[in-house]
C-alpha cells in the first residue's frame, strides 16, 4: 500500500473480541473531523423482501439501492419488486466520524414483538451491527441480548465503514463493509471483489491472511470519482466500478465503467421536474457527444455534468482533437435479481469457496466462486433462536495503552 507506515498505524486498528468462544474482527478507522465520505454496507437479505423494505430498513432511497447494485431500477415497478432471501445487496450509506472512529449511524429501527438484540444484530442486519455495540450505541442497560426488547423501541444501529480519504492505492475507491461468511477466504473474497489478497490484508491491518465467518472486512473497490466545485451539493460523488448513482434529486444518473474508471453522466427518468441540462451556447445536452473526423484526428465536443449548485443542473461544453473518433458509450449492464429463493440454512456456503475453508489458512491457488451468489435463508424457526454471539468491543485508549 502507499499509505505512510505510521498513518496506517494509526489509522488501522483491529479490534479483536470474544464472540461465544470464537474471535470476530472488525477493522476501525480513527477520526477527529465531522466529514464523511460515501460507503457501501455489504447486506444478505434474511427473508424475501420488497425492495421498498430493504430501502426502508436502512433509510435509503429505493432507485439508489438498486442502482448501487447495477440492477435496473428505473423499470416501472422497480421498487415493489420482491427480493430473494440469500441476495448480497450493497446498500449505499454515508460513513461519518462519531465518538472519534468513523461508523454510519443514520439508521433507526423500530423493535418488533419477539425481537431481541441478537436476532435485531444477526438476522435482522445480517450481523453487520453485533448486540453490544447496538446496546452501547442506545444507552442500553448491560442485559442478556437474548431478552425481548419492548414491541415499538426505535434503535440507533451502528454500523463499521471506512473512508481512508475515498482513495486505495491513490486510486479513487468506495469501501464495503463485508461480513465473512461460512466457506469465505480471504482468496476467495479478493477474487469475488476484484482486488489482491495483499491488498486486503494492508487495508485490514491483518496479521495473517485468514478470516472466521462474523469478520467484518473493509474492501476497497475501484471507483469513478467526480470532479464538481466545493460549493456543488454533490461534491465529491464516487461511483463503485460497474455500477450506477443518482443524483440531483434523480435526476441524473452517473455510471462507472465498465471500459474505464471515467464517470459518466446521463439525464434519468426518475424525476417528474428537472432543470435544464442543455449546455450553454450548445445544441448538445448533458451525456452527448459529437465527434467530426478531420485531417488531423477527430473532433469531439461533449456535454457533461458538473455537479448541483443552488439547485441547478449544472454542465460543462468541452470540445477537442484526438487521435481517433470514440465509439458509443458502454454502460454498466443493468442486471435482474434472481427470483428463486433458498429456503436452507443460513450463511450456507457459496459455490466452490475453494479447497479452505472459512477460518483456515488460504490456499495457495484455488478456483473461487463469486461472493455474489445467494446464500440461504434463515428459518423462521432461527428468528426466535438467534445466534449466540456476545461482542466485546475494546475502546480506542484502552488498545493503545496496551
Amino acid at each position: 500500500m502507499s499509505r505512510p507506515a505510521a498513518a496506517a498505524a494509526a489509522a488501522l486498528l483491529v479490534i479483536l473480541a470474544a464472540a461465544g468462544g470464537a474471535a470476530a474482527k472488525t477493522t476501525i478507522e480513527p477520526c477527529a473531523s465531522a466529514d464523511s465520505c460515501a460507503a457501501l454496507l455489504g447486506y444478505t437479505l434474511y427473508a424475501d423482501m420488497k425492495v421498498s423494505e430493504v430501502a426502508a430498513l436502512f433509510g435509503a432511497d429505493p432507485a439508489a439501492l438498486l442502482a448501487a447494485n447495477a440492477l435496473d431500477f428505473a423499470s416501472p415497478g422497480s421498487a415493489n419488486r420482491i427480493l430473494p432471501a440469500g441476495l448480497p445487496l450493497r446498500v449505499p450509506t454515508r460513513c461519518a466520524c462519531n465518538d472519534g472512529v468513523r461508523k454510519s449511524v443514520s439508521v433507526r429501527y423500530s423493535a418488533r414483538p419477539a425481537d431481541t438484540l441478537a436476532t435485531v444484530a444477526d438476522v435482522v442486519f445480517a450481523g453487520l451491527a453485533s448486540a453490544d455495540q447496538i446496546r452501547n450505541a442506545n444507552g442500553l442497560a448491560e442485559v442478556d441480548p437474548d431478552a425481548l426488547l419492548d414491541a415499538g423501541e426505535t434503535l440507533v444501529i451502528p454500523f463499521p465503514c471506512v473512508c481512508f480519504n475515498s482513495t486505495d492505492n491513490n486510486l479513487p475507491a468506495v469501501y464495503l463493509s463485508y461480513v465473512v461468511r461460512v466457506g469465505d477466504t480471504v482468496e476467495s473474497i479478493a477474487a469475488s471483489h476484484a482486488t489482491t489478497v495483499t491488498d486486503l490484508s494492508n487495508v485490514n491491518a491483518m496479521g495473517s491472511p485468514i478470516v472466521a465467518p462474523g469478520d467484518i472486512l473493509a474492501i476497497p473497490l475501484p471507483a469513478c470519482a467526480s470532479a464538481f466545485p466545493n460549493f456543488a451539493s454533490d461534491y465529491g460523488l464516487l461511483v463503485a466500478n460497474g455500477t450506477y448513482a443518482l443524483t440531483a434529486g434523480n435526476c441524473v444518473e452517473c455510471s462507472c465503467g465498465p471500459g474505464d474508471l471515467n464517470l459518466y453522466c446521463t439525464p434519468a427518468s426518475l424525476a417528474a421536474s428537472c432543470s435544464s441540462m442543455q449546455c450553454p451556447n450548445s445544441s448538445l445536452v448533458l451525456g452527448n457527444v459529437t465527434a467530426q473526423p478531420t485531417s488531423g484526428g477527430c473532433s469531439v465536443s461533449s456535454c457533461s455534468y458538473a455537479g448541483l449548485v443552488n439547485g441547478t443542473i449544472a454542465t460543462l461544453l468541452s470540445s477537442g482533437l484526438q487521435a481517433t473518433c470514440p465509439g458509443p458509450h458502454q454502460f454498466p449492464p443493468l442486471m435482474e435479481p434472481s427470483t428463486a429463493a433458498s429456503h436452507g440454512s443460513f450463511l450456507s456456503p457459496s459455490p466452490a469457496p475453494g479447497p479452505g475453508e472459512a477460518g483456515g489458512a488460504v490456499p495457495g491457488s484455488s478456483d473461487p466462486g463469486r461472493s455474489t451468489s445467494s446464500a440461504g435463508s434463515f428459518s423462521q424457526a432461527g428468528l426466535v433462536q438467534p445466534l449466540h454471539r456476545l461482542i466485546f468491543i475494546l475502546s480506542l485508549v484502552f488498545y493503545l495503552h496496551m
